[in-house]
């Protein structure tokens, strides 16, 4: 097996090329010893953007129109290059993010996973919607003609890698995976935290097109001393969609560049959510404190670093709100420090705890072991009361990271009131007993219209990538709360609808042909008809 000195270049791929970035230098940095890696890596150009995107543009047609079984070939078999990266990928991965060597191979499991999914989901043709709605020549008092329906890819979409999934929302992520599944190029524009993770895994999707004989433009990986080749990516007029993990302000920035365009593009921005927990009363009286200690498991989880950590409470004045917040704090107390992914990462996180233990409204509660390491992050719990909550915009502020501020609330009705007063979240989570179901009742229309996932009697870190999973939510949990960046359901993200009318049989896609030659469920008259009845 390769070594990673052997394996890294520091160049991006453009199609089938390798290409060394001109617009400035950067290198992969290691958090935990707070040393630079090697090699450097060129940040590409205009010019780089250009050519990635003409690839793209020139691979659609042909990649779109692909069977479905060379497609999902194509997801599985960058799914086993990954695999077959090693060590090499682990390690390196390990070094990028400060993260632990479990944590990463659970993640490249879950990318793996992904892909193999998605593969699925592409096989099953679902995702087609294939609906037909034959010929009534003879209704009167007008005849209806002969209508078909699927969806399509939408066009090369531009992937952005986040910085706290170096393989799960990164090169070959959920939104590289559910891009290609419905048939769209992808142009990555790495994250610059881990650029040698990235051409790893960028050096597998590459063989892995070339192995299944697919153009090369349908997947491309540029790099990025700046911002400048993301605005150009989502500018350039060959991009129809974007899929963003990251800050409020990147997403946001991106979605002016696409809404500024002569035909302006989705950006589908997973971006800030502070995923609050309820703590409904019968649940605290019963078994506060276990709640606190589970919290605090949940809260630093990877060193907070995840878009569902707890990092808000609320819950109604009472003995077991104390014994909760005792319970935690002691916890947390005890809690040890753990390796942020960047120094930017920490600096922001160091500052979104300084304003919290400044603020005259907060009180601060406990705080994690101390250390003197690079990029160390101390775990924090705050409280304060519903007034100053509803009184403070600043207090519903994401502090990224292993940081919850609990709210101390006089009554129902201010937890209500809260509530209410809360932006879009990705999840919301009820800590309950079977005595707070009539409460809970209350909550659950305001938290459907406030979060995309609700749980019950866990905690929100954790996405399992399923059917069903929707990681998403209001803004600006995310940018569109129709969608979700997780599961299945992404695919629709790239896909649009397309109607044929009274179209020769030849001129039809096969999904949508007599005969059912792809043996799928599709929507006949309004029915839904499966593979194995006869049917048009």
């Amino acid at each position: 097996m390769a070594t990673q000195s052997e394996a890294l270049t520091g160049e991006m791929f453009i199609g089938a090329a390798r290409v060394r970035g001109a617009a400035g230098t950067f290198r992969g940095h290691d958090p935990a010893r707070g040393a630079w890696l090697e090699p450097a890596y060129g940040g590409g150009t205009p010019a780089d953007v250009e050519r990635a995107c003409q690839l793209a543009w020139a691979a659609f047609d042909a990649f779109r129109d692909t069977d479905l079984e060379t497609r999902a070939r194509l997801l599985e078999t960058a799914a086993q290059r990954i695999l077959d990266l090693g060590d090499a990928l682990i390690e390196r991965a390990c070094a990028e993010s400060g993260l632990p060597r479990g944590r990463i191979e659970g993640e490249r499991g879950r990318t793996v996973g992904q892909l193999r999914l998605f593969a699925e989901v592409v096989r099953g043709g679902e995702w087609l919607e294939a609906r037909i709605d034959p010929a009534l020549p003879q209704r009167q008092p007008a005849p209806r003609s002969d209508l078909r329906q699927r969806h399509i890819a939408v066009g090369p979409v531009a992937v952005f890698g986040a910085s706290n999934f170096p393989l799960a929302f990164s090169v070959a992520g959920g939104d590289t995976a559910s891009a290609l599944a419905a048939g769209c190029p992808v142009v990555v524009k790495a994250h610059n935290a881990h650029p040698g993770t990235s051409e790893l895994v960028g050096r597998a999707l590459r063989q892995a097109v070339a192995d299944c004989g697919l153009p090369e433009g349908v997947f491309s990986l540029l790099f990025a001393s700046g911002n400048e080749v993301g605005t150009a990516l989502v500018a350039d007029p060959r991009i129809k969609s974007v899929g963003f993990t990251g800050s409020r302000r990147g997403g946001t920035a991106l979605m002016k560049v696409a809404a500024a365009r002569a035909e302006p593009i989705p950006v589908f921005a997973e971006m800030s959510s502070i995923n609050p927990v309820y703590l409904l009363p019968a649940a605290l009286t019963a078994r506060g404190a276990d709640i606190g200690r589970k919290f605090v498991a949940s809260l630093t989880l990877g060193a907070g670093q995840f878009c569902t950590n707890p990092g808000l409470v609320l819950a109604v004045e009472s003995p077991g709100l104390d014994t909760f917040i005792e319970a935690a704090a002691a916890v947390l107390r005890d809690s040890p420090c753990a390796t942020m992914l960047t120094p930017g990462i920490h600096a922001a996180y160091d500052e979104g705890v300084g304003r919290l233990t400044a603020h005259s409204r907060v009180k601060s509660v406990a705080r994690g072991v101390a250390t003197n390491g690079p990029n160390q992050s101390r775990a924090a719990l705050f409280t304060t009361d519903a007034g100053s909550f509803l009184g403070d915009p600043a207090l519903q502020e994401e502090v990224f990271g292993s940081s919850s501020l609990v709210v101390r609330c006089e009554s129902v009705e201010a937890v209500r009131a809260v509530t209410e007063h809360l932006e879009g979240q990705l999840t919301a989570t009820l800590q309950m007993d079977e005595a707070d179901i009539p409460l809970a009742r209350q909550l659950l229309p305001v938290l459907e219209r406030k979060a995309g996932r609700i749980l019950v009697n866990g905690f929100p870190t954790g996405v399992e990538v399923c059917h069903a999973m929707v990681h998403g939510g209001p803004f600006p949990a995310t940018s569109d709360p129709r969608a979700t960046s997780v599961g299945s359901l992404a695919i629709r993200r790239f896909l649009r609808p397309v109607c044929y009318q009274d179209l020769p049989q030849e001129l039809l896609p096969q999904s949508l042909r007599d005969g059912n030659p792809l043996e799928l469920w599709r929507r006949v008259d309004g029915k839904l008809v499966p593979p194995s009845e006869p049917r048009r």
